[in-house]
Order: C-alpha cells, then structure tokens, then sequence
C-alpha cells in the first residue's frame, strides 16, 4: 500500500517539527526549503573562523524542547551541550549604569529590594502568578488548534481567562506591583523584543517573566543553529527528504483539493500540504486568488511585530566587560515602541541588544577575538537602504563607546549587515518582520490566522503568523499541532 505523502513549506522549527512527527508516524514526507541552508530563520553565517547565528539568540523555556525531543526517546544532552547562563543578561542604563540579571532566584528578589523598598517580596508574588498563566497557558491554551472559537467555550476555561488576566494589559499589571522605571523596563523588555508593547499585550505574557526570571536563559554550545542540527538528525531518522535550493512557486489546488506543489525542478504530488513558509506570502503569492483564505486587506491591517536592522560583527580583540545577552535601555523605551507601532518610522533614539556568544563559547571565533550580534527593534516594512543602515551602524557604534567605555570600530574584521529588505528576499517575510505577528489581545488563540484553510481540505499553516504565536518554543508548538492536524485529515476524521 502506497503511504500518503506529506508536503511541508519550509525547514524551520515547525517545518521540522511537523514534518518528523508526521514521518514517524508513517507518511512521506517531503520538506521543500527556499534557501541553501536547513533550519528557516535559524541559519547560520560563517566566515574568517566567526560563526554567528542569524537569527534567534534566546534559549528559553527549556521544557518545551525537552518534550519535543521526548517523543523520539531522545533528550537535548543528546544533540548538544546546554548551559544556563549566569547572569542571564546584562541592562545597560547608560554610562558606567548597569544591572546584572541573576539567575538565582533569591538573588534576584535581593536586586529588586535593592530599587524599590518591599520588591522582593512582590516580585515573588508577580513570579508565582506567572507561574499560573505560565501553567495554564502552556497546558490548556497553547496546544489548541483555534479553528473556532467554540474551542474556548466553556466555563471553566472562561472562568481561567480572567484568572490569568487575558483581558488587561501586561504593562498595567506590572505596574500594579512595581513602580520603579527600571523593574518595569526590565518585566516589559520581553514584550517589545518579542513582538508587542506593554500596553496592547494581555498580561497573560506576564508568563513570559516566568520564562524569563525563573525557568532562566540558556545556551546550546556552538549556537542556537544546534536546535536545528538536532532537530534535522531527527527528521532523518524518521526518513524526512530534504529538497533544498527548492523554493516553492504554486501550490497546485484542484476542487478545493492540493495536489501538490510545483517548484523550478518541476511538479511533486503529496496527499497534504503544510506550509511553515511566511503566511501571507503562501496565501497571497502561492494560492490562487478564489482559493485565498484571506484578501490582502486583511494581511495590511495585522498588527505585526518588529523587523530588526541586524549586524553580525567579528573582532580581532577581547571585548572586556559585556556578557553573553546585553541590553541598552539608555534611552527612551516608550518613544521606541512608538516609532515601531504608533508611528513608524527609523527609529530617533532606538534601544538596542548585542549577543556576544563568544563569551559563553570560544568555538564561534578565533582565539583573542569576539563574536558580536547588534539587533535594533524596527517597524516593519520601512524603507532599507544601504546608507540608511550605515547610519544606524555609526550610532551604535558611538553608544556602545559611550555606555561601555569600549570601542572596537578598529577592531572589527567580518561585518555584515541584514534588515527588512533581507527578510523580504531570503523569506519572503511580510513587509519584512522578524517574529510574526505581535501578541495583541484581537490576535491572540482564534483570533490568529486559522491554521487550516477556510477552502483547501487538505492545507494547513504553521509558524509565527499563525497559532501559538511568535517564538522558537511556540513555533515548535506549531509544528506539532500542525501535525496532529494533519493526521486527523489523513485519517479522514
């Protein structure tokens, strides 16, 4: 008997994801990747002995790769080396003005008496809280397919909603616990770097500090590109084909039915299609128009969360002082969210991170030199030109200077830039945004893009535009539900 045979748009995290469940549970399975390189966003840049991740930077929420890994009878510590980060990032605040982030709890609540008389104690009731949302969210929202809203209906989980504070804002709730400008900028940071503002994001976020403080930040040695290695082992392991240099141009749709996918080599037939590939490009670019689950004004009213103006930089001298994870808030953090959603536009005074890998890993650089990665948080869809990022570059270049008391612009031997017309090109991102769609209350569970097709029985959506949302975890998280979907139409349930 012939296996069904499976499609997948896209090797990132939920391309992998689904693909390797659905292999092991005995389809065929065909991953088609755009690029030269496996692993979506996640790929990896080389040169001169630097190695640097060109995108994610973040290990976090630990148990969701662990679970992932469990259903193949495998662990992390099978694929590679991880280790928590300690501190778990540095906040500049300017000149000779910094906070270190301990990964120990008590520590921590110590910092925080430290700023604000009676924190330490609060920080403990916010962190338990978190734990709540975090418990609740990961167990009884996040695995839902959100096709409709009849999922959520019942009253119990409605009950649950008001509990883990879906309907406020996470700003408003930190704010019910602290009052010092630095803790807030410190429990809001996660919300802008990963796709919304404090005051549009419901504070079941909040769970995102539980992430952050209590589960901790850490490191897979040799780079975050290791999930991806790991991750492919498995797909292999499950006999996943991979088919790169392959980028999609059409999914080929006969009454309501995919028949498959056509790329440059030619026509590949499949019983299913899964596209983790950008959204609305698979929607709007891949489909034909009366077979679209959504018109292009839909896509242009998303509420989408930032690009990012990147810089990967090599050094050939020790950087002394930063740490892996650093964090400039030296400058307004309102003003910036603005200039990202209010009023988009380059940013005035933007804040800004730089990873510094080589810190935690002498493997991503030649000996005596550093591996940087400079990110600026951007509205999406700007206008990108080369003297624009040079300009950007200069700036950063100065702040760095002015707030570490380091310079390395004569130090730096690999630079490369990447910013929202590099998004567009590489992965046909959305008006170039770097996570997807931000965490707003009007997009969050069903009221994300549906992952099934509203007219294609056999084509689904996983990713960052779609649910859980923005994120490794949750774009792995995607892949699985992606999966079981998937299944339960193959199975003709």
């Amino acid at each position: 008997m012939t296996r069904p045979k499976v499609a997948v748009i896209g090797s990132g995290f939920a391309g992998l994801t689904a693909a390797s469940l659905l292999a092991k549970q005995g389809y065929h399975v065909s991953i088609f990747e755009k690029n030269d390189q496996l692993g979506g966003r996640a790929r990896t840049w080389e040169k001169d002995g630097f190695t640097f991740d060109m995108g994610p930077s973040w290990y976090w929420m630990p148990e969701v790769f662990e679970n992932y890994y469990k259903l193949f009878g495998k662990k992390s510590s099978d694929f590679y080396q991880l280790d928590r980060l300690n501190p778990s990032y540095r906040v500049y605040w300017g000149p000779n003005d910094f906070t270190d982030i301990p990964a120990d709890l008590d520590q921590l609540k110590e910092l925080f008496e430290s700023m604000e008389k009676g924190a330490g104690e609060k920080l403990e009731r916010f962190l338990k809280q978190a734990e709540y949302k975090y418990s609740k969210g990961m167990n009884e929202y996040v695995f839902r397919p959100s096709h409709s809203v009849i999922e959520y209906m019942d009253l119990k989980l409605l009950i649950e909603s008001f509990k883990i504070q879906m309907f406020t804002s996470v700003g408003s709730h930190i704010r019910q616990y602290f009052s010092h400008p630095k803790i807030i900028k410190i429990l809001e940071f996660p919300v802008l770097f990963l796709g919304g503002t404090a005051q549009n994001t419901p504070a079941l976020y909040s769970m995102m500090n539980y992430a952050d403080l209590s589960l901790g930040t850490w490191y897979p040695k040799g780079g975050m590109n290791q999930i991806v290695k790991a991750m492919v082992s498995i797909a292999e392991e499950q006999g996943v084909q991979f088919h790169l240099n392959q980028e999609v141009k059409k999914i080929v749709i006969e009454n309501n039915r995919a028949k498959g996918i056509e790329t440059a080599s030619g026509f590949f037939d499949a019983d299913i299609v899964i596209s983790s590939a950008d959204y609305e490009h698979t929607d709007q670019s891949l489909t034909e128009k009366k077979y679209q689950n959504y018109k292009q004004q839909y896509w242009d009213k998303r509420t989408l969360s930032p690009s990012s103006l990147l810089f990967y930089i090599g050094t050939n001298k020790p950087v002394p002082g930063i740490k892996h994870h650093n964090l400039f808030f030296d400058e307004d953090f309102n003003a910036h969210a603005d200039e990202i959603y209010k009023t988009p536009k380059w940013p005035t005074k933007p804040l800004f991170y730089v990873s510094c890998t080589s810190k935690s890993d002498s493997g991503v650089a030649p000996a005596q030199s550093e591996n940087l990665f400079f990110l600026v948080p951007i509205a999406p869809g700007l206008e990108d030109s080369e003297s624009t990022r040079e300009k950007y570059f200069g700036l950063l270049m100065r702040r760095f200077t002015d707030i570490t008391g380091i310079d390395i612009r004569d130090s730096i031997v690999v630079k490369r830039s990447y910013a929202v017309e590099d998004f567009k090109k590489d992965y046909h991102s959305f008006k170039g945004n770097a996570y997807g769609l931000a965490n707003t209350l009007l997009q969050t569970a069903f009221l994300k893009p549906k992952m099934k097709s509203k007219k294609v029985e056999n084509l689904l959506f996983a990713g960052q535009l779609t649910v859980p949302g923005p994120g490794v975890p949750p774009a792995i998280i995607s892949g699985q539900i992606a999966a079981i979907e998937a299944d339960k139409i193959l199975q003709g349930s």
